[in-house]
This record gives structure tokens, C-alpha cells and sequence, in this order.
């Protein structure tokens, strides 16, 4: 899919998301849904991205796969800039710091996800090198 088309796919599933509490439809029916807020790294603008995430204790785990494409996503390059960002989960804005996980930590976090989305194994094939698994924590406001 074109980026612009991706970007426009991408606008409405935000506004379908704030505008219903969290809850969307369409292909990401049923999805747990986020909405991650970062600082541009270029640009220095707020950049929002809606996407799928996995709870895991006091925490949320996003993974930068890309759709499989052959490059990681420009979130992941923001947070690697700008650890600080938000995320919104229903109707709830929260701050969080991003770390990239790494080593016993990431294969368990990866194995849990590609059991709940086998899709994710076949996007790595596509991947540059391992698909960052990043794990967002709340931080005091």
C-alpha cells in the first residue's frame, strides 16, 4: 500500500478510535488497539500511530514490524530519538518511556505474541533483521 494511502487508512482508524472510546472496527475489530504519540525525531512534530499492543503485567508491548515491509517503522526510529511519549487506550492518555527489549526478555515477549498472531512470523521474513519488541511503562506525568 502507497504511504499516502497508509496514512489516510491510518487518520481514520485514529479518528474512529478516539471518537468510540478506544473501540474500532473494520479489520482491526476486536484488536487491542493503541494510540502511540511520539516526538518526531526529524521534525521534532507529535506523531500518532494507532497500533496493536500486548499487555504484559504494568506495561504495554508494541513490536516494530511494519506490515512485514522491508524497513522498521518511523515510530520505532522516533522513540530510539525521544524515549518519552504517550498512548492512549480507551479514552485514558498516559506517558510512558519506551525501552527495546533484548535477549531472554524479547524471545518471551515474541514467542507469546506470534502463538496470538501467527502473522507476525511471516512479516519477519520480510523484516531487515529481528522485529524490535518494545515495551512501554507508565512514568509519572
Amino acid at each position: 500500500m502507497p504511504d499516502a494511502k497508509r496514512q489516510e487508512l491510518n487518520h481514520a482508524i485514529i479518528e474512529e478510535f478516539r471518537a468510540n472510546a478506544g473501540v474500532v472496527g473494520g479489520q482491526f475489530a476486536g484488536t487491542p488497539l493503541l494510540l502511540l504519540t511520539t516526538k518526531g525525531a526529524r521534525t521534532g512534530l507529535a506523531r500518532t500511530w494507532p497500533l496493536g499492543f500486548m499487555a504484559d503485567a504494568d506495561r504495554w508491548v508494541v513490536f516494530a514490524a511494519n506490515g512485514g515491509r522491508p524497513n522498521v517503522p518511523a515510530w520505532y526510529h522516533n522513540l530510539l530519538a525521544e524515549p518519552d511519549a504517550t498512548i492512549e487506550i480507551g479514552t485514558e492518555t498516559i506517558p510512558v518511556r519506551a525501552t527495546v527489549t533484548e535477549g531472554p526478555e524479547r524471545a518471551d515477549l515474541w514467542t507469546r505474541k506470534v502463538a496470538e498472531m501467527p502473522a507476525l512470523e511471516r512479516m519477519q521474513q520480510t523484516a531487515p533483521g529481528p522485529i524490535p519488541v518494545v515495551a512501554l511503562v507508565r512514568r509519572p506525568a
